[in-house]
């Protein structure tokens, strides 16, 4: 056999797949038999064959062996590829951990987009450490869990995935002929309890399994994780130590910490209401408090110095002398003994917090902490003991993390989030005023009628009224009645768990100052702020965040925010209860439905500038709330690259990201990719807060310089888009039919319905399952309709560069691209969502539709538009498609083969569903064959794509 050559070497994720690929192979065979496994086997090499040479012949022999599955061989089918693009995932986040340590092996450099490569850059442009660590003294970045439903996987096939990604890490070092065998047989294992457990959720999810869902991160990642960012960056802050025993156990105060929507999520979600804030509240309570118990008990157990051989502090014999420990054995360990006691006290605390006893050892009778603060104030006592008698490594095996972890989570553990729509506040004023006989310039009040001017008026009348709006001897509405039981739940949550448990009131679809005004009132009228306009008390009631998503929105935003901070009382709260802060949320969905992937970049980009400019009018500090989906058409993409383009003066240490569906477990449910995502989350945000005036002053160029002619070409994306969208005639239709979106429906992902009203519209049709749609059919128009027409017009036609000759337009997309952070990151996004884009597979899916005339119509359209913005893409970039991310590149094409079949799969499954032909017999039945195999395919599709939601 001749030697390799140096091409022949095999990739370690190439390793990795092929071993994950064979396992599942190995399984299958031994579960399903030699006859399925054939079945599989001969479409995988189909589809592989398909991807690698291109031959039209090799893609329609797969779909013909796809067209020939029975129904349970379809069934065998779908599940054997998803896994293996779970499997691949798997792979993939592995490698990514990689390749950055062998970076920083390789020459010693911090991979970009870390936090040594931030503070080093910042370093360089003269910024010292404790100028940073002033800074984030005062940062607020918060990654926000929400429970939108674009998660298809059960989180029991996500534990598995833990498992076997934990796995793998094993199976790196050396290992003896036996050892390797039996882990080997632990891996074939893990995979086989894979194959065997259920796919599919058979009933819906409620907002309590979403609750606890999102919990499960917490032990897996953010437990571990966000204290060890904390302590890692506060080591990088330091002067270099003088010898390893030159350490700083003091906790950084908390620069990164989480958030949660769920249970506190009302919009369109009528399962939301005061019950689930309250159960939201007590679980990440009782998480919070369980993690802390067992952490307590383990620093007990580590902690056996012996005051015969080192001396503590007086706090800390004061401590270990409030223990009732009955052992004798203990006697000399005071810091055991101090354990122990804060170990009673917390199981006190645990029970008077959420009625549960959660200690699982036994203890006695102590008094509850009151608050997190008291807590790590003992905490304190035992690290000021160890740190001045030659015990400060030992504080570092795990109080150090432990002090971090309290300054994180208190008793809290997330802020939860309340958000509602406008519309749905403006029906309770309209009831509540008429009830309470309310009048305005001697008139009673029908609130749903009033003017702007005059809705605006009567609020701050209420404001300043210190009579009750709300009667305990009414019977209200069952809406409006809701909205006061969950606003009233929020203001005893934060006497019960702080203030931190609920900061936000957001408020959905803000139109008009009203909008905000009536949020204000209703926390009056429901305990959360005491009825005076004058002095509000430090951190009372909830910040009202507006919401502003549609096109039209963010064009008025920045006049209804100057019109916002300009209310004295509104002044008054932003300065006294708010710490000077206040914080607007941008939607990236509803704007991209709206508008098209171009416009809606433009408008955010456009009233980002202009809230800078009214805050700073205001002296108030701005925290951008951003409501990214994961599909590039939803605001996805890199984060690092999102956050750093950002305009200047839009993050100043202030900021909070929506992290949702199958974004949160491809981020968070391995440790290591976890802690690898947080990590870009914050060292974007410090260079992009501390970037300096040389790059606010670039930047306002840019925006001066080629600002007309982005807005023209944003206006023209945005007919091009709307004409396709909503200006033809018969395209609903078309998008009911070639997408499974009814499907999608029937998935049990998520406790929120699908669509606003029970109508085929889609302007009814809520954004995520808009997008999840057309990226499941790889037509993922929502990332890039529209702009090849604009961008070609520009250069064809000019715009109001129409002087400038053609090669000079060209000459200056070009320079935009290389220049300005906005638009290269924009067409960066954009790039990979044309990657994942597969006109021939859309063009199977468009066949669904059985008015011939129609489909062809709309189609050649989508299909000219690709082509158009495909070459306008090359033309400014200069290179194809990811030519600058070979690692992408790479992935991508491995995964084509393994989703190319289920796509196939799907349409041929989808054709046979809506035929009825083989319906018949099945009427009875909950779920057919067919229905369940979809769905499988849906999940693997998602999984291979990765953020199609």
């Amino acid at each position: 056999m001749k030697p390799a050559s140096p091409n022949d070497v095999i990739s370690p994720l190439r390793q990795d797949i092929r071993l994950l690929g064979r396992t599942l192979g190995e399984v299958i065979r031994e579960c399903e038999g030699r006859p399925i496994y054939d079945v599989i086997e001969k479409l995988r090499r189909a589809a592989v064959t398909f991807r690698r040479e291109g031959q039209d012949k090799d893609g329609r022999m797969l779909e013909r062996q796809i067209r020939k599955l029975a129904d349970g061989e379809a069934n065998s089918v779908a599940r054997a590829f998803s896994y293996f693009l779970h499997l691949s995932n798997i792979a993939e986040d592995r490698d990514q951990t990689r390749r950055q340590r062998l970076q920083w092996q390789a020459d010693g450099s911090a991979t970009p987009g870390s936090l040594q490569h931030a503070v080093e850059r910042l370093k360089s442009g003269g910024l010292s450490g404790s100028r940073i660590r002033q800074h984030l003294s005062q940062a607020c970045i918060v990654p926000v869990l929400t429970a939108h439903p674009t998660e298809v996987q059960r989180k029991s096939t996500l534990d598995l995935h833990q498992e076997v990604a934990r796995h793998l890490r094993h199976m790196d070092a050396p290992h003896a002929p036996l050892e390797a065998a039996h882990l080997q047989e632990r891996l074939t294992g893990l995979i086989a309890a894979l194959w065997q457990t259920r796919m599919l959720r058979q009933s819906k999810l409620t907002v309590l399994d979403e609750i606890d869902n999102a919990l499960s991160y917490y032990t897996s990642t953010f437990f571990s994780t966000l204290p060890q960012l904390h302590l890692d960056m506060g080591a990088l802050l330091r002067k270099p130590p003088k010898s390893v025993f030159d350490v700083d156990n003091a906790p950084l105060p908390s620069f990164a910490h989480m958030g949660s929507w769920i249970g506190g999520d009302r919009d369109g979600n009528p399962n939301v209401n005061a019950a689930t804030l309250e159960q939201a509240l007590l679980r990440q309570s009782a998480h919070a408090l369980r993690y802390y118990l067992t952490e307590i008990h383990a620093l007990g157990a580590e902690l056996s110095v012996s005051q015969s051989l080192m001396q503590v502090t007086p706090a800390l014999a004061d401590l270990a002398a409030s223990s009732q420990d009955p052992s004798t054995h203990r006697q000399d360990e005071p810091y055991r003994r101090a354990s122990i006691h804060i170990y009673a006290r917390l199981a006190a605390t645990a029970l008077a917090l959420t009625g549960r006893r959660l200690a699982r050892r036994n203890t006695y009778d102590a008094p509850a902490y009151a608050a997190a603060s008291e807590l790590a104030a003992d905490l304190r006592t035992i690290a000021e003991s160890l740190d001045t008698h030659h015990g400060a490594l030992v504080g570092r095996l795990r109080l150090t993390h432990l002090r971090q972890a309290v300054e994180i989570f208190g008793f809290h553990l997330a802020t939860v989030d309340l958000r509602q729509s406008s519309d749905v506040h403006e029906r309770v004023f309209d009831e509540l005023m008429q009830h309470a006989g309310v009048t305005l310039d001697g008139k009673s009040v029908r609130y749903a009628r009033l003017s702007e001017t005059d809705r605006v008026r009567v609020l701050r009348q209420e404001l300043r009224e210190p009579r009750p709006l709300v009667s305990p001897w009414v019977e209200y509405s069952a809406e409006t009645t809701k909205e006061l039981a969950i606003l009233r739940m929020a203001a005893d949550g934060r006497r019960r768990f702080g203030a931190a448990a609920i900061r936000q009131s957001i408020v959905s679809h803000t139109e008009t100052l009203s909008d905000l005004l009536e949020a204000l009132v209703l926390q009056q009228e429901t305990g959360l702020i005491a009825p005076t306009v004058g002095q509000p008390a430090a951190q009372e009631g909830l910040m009202v965040v507006p919401l502003f998503e549609t096109i039209p929105d963010l064009e008025r935003g920045p006049e209804i925010m100057d019109a916002w901070l300009s209310l004295p009382e509104v002044a008054a709260r932003v300065r006294q209860a708010q710490d000077g802060i206040q914080e607007v949320m941008l939607g990236y969905s509803d704007s991209n439905k709206d508008g098209g992937y171009l416009t809606s970049n433009w408008s955010l980009y456009q009233a980002e500038r202009r809230l800078v400019e009214v805050f700073r009018k205001h002296r108030t500090r701005l925290r951008l709330f951003h409501g990214r989906g994961g599909s590039v058409g939803r605001g996805g993409g890199p984060s690092y690259d999102s956050i750093v383009a950002q305009p200047p003066g839009t993050v100043n240490n202030q900021i909070r990201l929506t992290e949702q569906g199958e974004i949160i477990q491809g981020r968070y449910k391995d440790a290591e990719v976890g802690r690898w995502h947080l990590e870009l989350f914050v060292a974007a945000t410090l260079e992009a807060s501390l970037a300096g005036a040389p790059a606010a002053r670039h930047e306002d160029q840019n925006a001066t310089e080629y600002g007309e002619a982005m807005a023209w070409m944003s206006q023209t994306a945005r007919e091009a888009y709307r004409d396709l969208v909503y200006g033809t005639e018969g395209f609903t239709d078309y998008f009911f039919a070639s997408t499974p979106i009814r499907e999608i429906a029937g998935l049990n992902i998520g406790s929120r319905p699908s669509s606003r009203k029970a109508l085929q519209r889609i302007e009814d049709l809520r954004a995520i399952p808009w997008s999840f749609s057309w990226a499941q059919c790889r037509l993922p128009l929502p990332g890039w309709y529209g702009v090849g027409t604009a961008l070609t017009r520009y250069l064809d036609e000019g715009g109001p560069d129409h002087a400038l000759g053609r090669e000079t337009r060209l000459l200056r997309l070009q320079a935009m691209a290389r220049d300005w952070p906005f638009f290269r990151t924009l067409l960066s996004n954009m790039e990979q969502v044309l990657a994942k884009t597969d006109l021939a597979i859309g063009r199977a899916y468009a066949e669904l539709l059985t008015d011939k005339a129609l489909r062809k119509q709309i189609f050649t359209r989508i299909e000219s538009e690709y082509h158009a913005t495909l070459g306008i893409f090359r033309d400014i970039t200069g290179h194809e498609l990811l030519a600058h991310d070979a690692p992408l590149q790479a992935a991508l094409a491995e995964r084509f083969a393994y989703i190319d079949p289920l796509n196939h799969l799907q349409v041929e499954l989808l054709r046979r569903m809506r035929s009825g032909a083989a319906s018949a017999h099945r009427a009875n039945e909950q779920e057919s064959r067919d229905q369940r195999a979809i769905h499988m395919t849906i999940n693997g599709i998602a999984a291979g794509l990765r953020n199609s939601g």
